[in-house]
């Protein structure tokens, strides 16, 4: 079995997706070694936050694989990956903690039960990632912009404490 694996990044100077990419080729060996794949990041506009997505038998796999002196795994989790239909790109993220455990269909439904209030803004969900605890969750859009994610998270009374925007970079395809 194969566990779907997210890091959370920040970094004091900011990042391009062109050095998102160089780091995934600098760790491509030690991802082989520990049989980790790389299924790509989604870095912020200002490049001092990322979110990479890895796949892995196990947590610990991919902890080995990642380990470094600038590499802080405390915000390194197990989740899930629920995709929507349809093939946008997104382009804004919205982050989500929750105190206590929730059910990812719970919250889903919230917005399921509003579609106008994204039809409107011309907000799109693509897929979340959400936190095997049920604590965590992260949701990308695409969307004209931020604003319009803002706007349709208010209107459909989705909690939305974090929005911003970001650009996916990919293995073997660079930034979209």
């Amino acid at each position: 079995m194969t566990a779907n694996l997210f890091l959370e990044r920040t970094f004091d100077e900011p990042l391009t997706p062109e050095d998102v990419l160089e780091g995934g080729r600098e760790s491509a060996s030690c991802f082989d070694l520990y049989r980790v794949s790389w299924h790509g990041s989604f870095l912020s506009q200002d490049g001092r936050t990322m979110v990479c997505q890895f796949s892995a038998a196990d947590l610990e796999s991919a902890r080995l694989a990642l380990r470094g002196p600038d590499v802080d795994l405390s915000r390194f989790w197990a989740g899930t990956v629920h995709r929507s239909a349809g093939a946008a790109t997104p382009n804004v993220v919205v982050e989500r903690s929750f105190e206590s455990p929730v059910r990812f269909e719970d919250i889903a439904a919230i917005g399921l039960a509003k579609p106008w209030c994204f039809e409107t803004h011309g907000v799109q969900h693509t897929h979340s990632f959400f936190s095997r605890d049920g604590k965590r969750m992260l949701c990308f859009y695409a969307a004209p912009d931020a604003e319009a994610v803002r706007k349709a998270q208010r209107e459909a009374a989705m909690p939305a404490p974090a929005v911003g925007p970001c650009v996916q970079v990919t293995p073997g395809r660079g930034s979209a």
